[in-house]
């Protein structure tokens, strides 16, 4: 009996263990169906779990079958909106550049409507700097955005939103382009970091913008006749170079607003006065008329730099020059230095201006503002040359009397005139007695003091002199014989004269 009691409640515990193991089998496998159905559609719902199902494997087979047909209902809802949508051809990567603007169809070594009517090439420009002007060269150098307008119809493509496509330089070897070059250039180069600045923009109606970034150095007419206070007009000139105007029409697209530049360039010797716009017909006598465009712009020069530079530095050299008048004329080596350094600076000063300039065939403004002032330099030279000179002669001449004297034993006449000789040695001629008529004789025995001596002897001096000379008057020969009354005059007339020039000059020029 015992026995008995003990299989029976073992057999139930096995019965009951593995009814617990089926029913979480079958929770198990409902919810990962429900979650599948969940992951694989946005708009589809997982099946949901009837309460009457039976548990089992088969009720797991059922909910399988249901999530895929979920599943397949919203693949073909997704495919059916994907085939709604307009698809434009210009997006599309499998479609070849090539293919789609048909460049192997056309032969574009040819110009658009050929054998037709002129092509209409509209232009406009942005210059993005002003990099330098030489006037040695007589030449500029500007960067600018270069963009061309035109109308190819060979280029023309399909396209729903009409919308363009952009390519880069590339495509532009495949295509016809307008020869476009810079009259009277130099040197040119199209930028090429880190790619070439090359963009080509096509419509779907055939319209090309053709657009470049270039540095050019192009030839510019100056005239120096009024350097430094000058100004400059400069021109760069666009012209086809193989197209004549009978097949090529090139002009600016929207007249003087095709002409942009930014608000801050700026030069350093320059004030840019405007940039504006012409046009015209440029005839060659072997192959005819073309279109030609101007970019002119006007530069007036700054002229603080040169007159710290140049006109200053000039101006207090011929002042300096004018300090050897207060310098005492024995003083030999002090005046002629002061000559020398003052000439030798003003060649300076015109060498360091001319080496920066074209070697032109007419006279500057600056030139003749140095080459006034080194005169002036030079002048003050030759005066004290003069002075010296004169200084020399009336020395030699004191000399003389001083040798003449001693040899007659006389006391030192130096510096005295004829008539205070013949007081002295007590001799007179016919002339002296005729000179010293009108002055009476004292008395023997009276002694004449030496003060009224002294005064008679100037007398008779002026009167022997007026007398022998006639013809130059007493100031003239007090002027020679006092040189120092040179100096007087020069130190007046010298910056006179040189202010007269000054106000001429700056009246004429500015």
């Amino acid at each position: 009996m015992p026995y008995f009691t003990k299989a029976a409640f073992v057999l139930f515990g096995l019965i009951l263990i593995g009814g617990c193991a089926k029913l979480r089998s079958g929770r198990t496998r409902r919810w990962t169906g429900a979650g599948e159905a969940h992951k694989h559609g946005a708009g589809a719902r997982a099946p949901p779990v009837t309460p009457h199902a039976p548990h089992g494997p088969i009720g797991v087979k059922r909910a399988e079958e249901r999530g895929a047909q979920s599943h397949s209902a919203t693949s073909e809802i997704g495919l059916s909106l994907l085939s709604k949508k307009a698809v434009d051809m210009t997006k599309t990567r499998k479609v070849k550049t090539d293919h789609l603007l048909r460049v192997d169809d056309h032969d574009f070594t040819m110009r658009p409507a050929f054998a037709g009517p002129a092509v209409p090439v509209g232009v406009d420009v942005q210059v993005e700097s002003l990099d330098s002007i030489s006037e040695v060269d007589m030449d500029f150098t500007m960067t600018l955005y270069l963009r061309h307008y035109w109308k190819d119809e060979r280029l023309s493509f399909p396209s729903t939103t009409n919308k363009s496509m952009t390519f880069d330089g590339r495509l532009v070897k495949k295509i016809w382009v307008p020869d476009v070059f810079f009259v009277h250039s130099k040197r040119s180069f199209i930028h090429d970091t880190t790619t070439e600045n090359i963009m080509l923009r096509v419509y779907p109606d055939g319209h090309v913008l053709y657009s470049l970034r270039v540095t050019v150095t192009a030839a510019c007419n100056m005239d120096f006749s009024r350097f430094p206070l000058d100004s400059q007009t400069c021109t760069l000139e666009l012209e086809s170079y193989a197209y004549t105007d009978e097949d090529l029409m090139l002009y600016w697209k929207s007249g003087d607003e095709s002409l942009s530049t930014d608000d801050k360039i700026s030069l350093s010797q320059f004030l840019i006065q405007k940039f504006h716009t012409s046009s015209r017909l440029a005839f060659y006598s072997s192959t005819g008329w073309y279109n030609r465009l101007y970019i002119n712009f006007t530069l007036r020069r700054h002229i603080f730099f040169f007159l710290l530079q140049t006109y200053f530095p000039a101006t207090l050299m011929v002042m300096l020059s004018w300090v050897s008048f207060w310098i005492d004329r024995r003083a030999v080596p002090a005046r002629v230095s002061l000559g020398i350094t003052t000439v030798l600076t003003m060649s300076t000063i015109i060498t360091g201006v001319n080496a920066s300039m074209p070697r032109v065939s007419y006279i500057k403004a600056v030139d003749i503002y140095l080459w006034v002032s080194f005169v002036f330099v030079f002048l003050s030279v030759l005066e004290y040359a003069a002075v010296n000179y004169l200084t020399t002669v009336k020395d030699g001449k004191d000399k003389k009397l001083r040798e003449r004297a001693k040899e007659q034993s006389l006391p030192c006449t130096c510096g005295m005139s004829h008539a205070r000789t013949m007081m002295l040695d007590g001799t007179y001629s016919e002339a002296d007695n005729n000179s010293l008529a009108g002055y009476a004789q004292p008395p023997m025995g009276a002694e004449v003091p030496q003060e009224k001596q002294e005064r008679m002897v100037v007398h008779l001096s002026l009167d022997n002199e007026s007398t022998g000379t006639k013809k130059k008057g007493i100031r003239g020969f007090r002027i020679i014989q006092n040189t120092h009354t040179i100096d007087t005059y020069s130190r007046m007339i010298f910056p006179g004269a040189y202010i007269i020039f000054n106000l001429i000059y700056w009246c004429v020029y500015c």
